[in-house]
């Protein structure tokens, strides 16, 4: 199971080599992408008429963690 995200941990995230993924407990299919450059987003993936797709919620720390969660959950309804 997921560990829920914190304000504390999407802050200490390093960016590394490649493109990565974070994510959160708290709401099905959100995460937290860290690009190589540093730059983070919080993606909702999903599935719809059997194929995979991704929808960008918002870019962190424009967005915050419980503003993202709340488009997620208003996404997915």
């Amino acid at each position: 199971m997921a560990q829920t995200l914190t304000d504390t941990k999407l802050k200490s995230l390093k960016p590394k080599d490649k493109l990565y993924k974070v994510t959160d407990g708290t709401v099905g299919g959100l995460h937290l992408a860290v690009s190589s450059t540093g730059n983070r987003a919080f993606r909702l993936s999903f599935r719809f008429q059997g194929k995979e797709q991704l929808l960008t919620l918002g870019v962190y720390p424009e967005m915050s963690l419980a503003e993202a969660r709340e488009a997620a959950m208003t996404a997915r309804k």
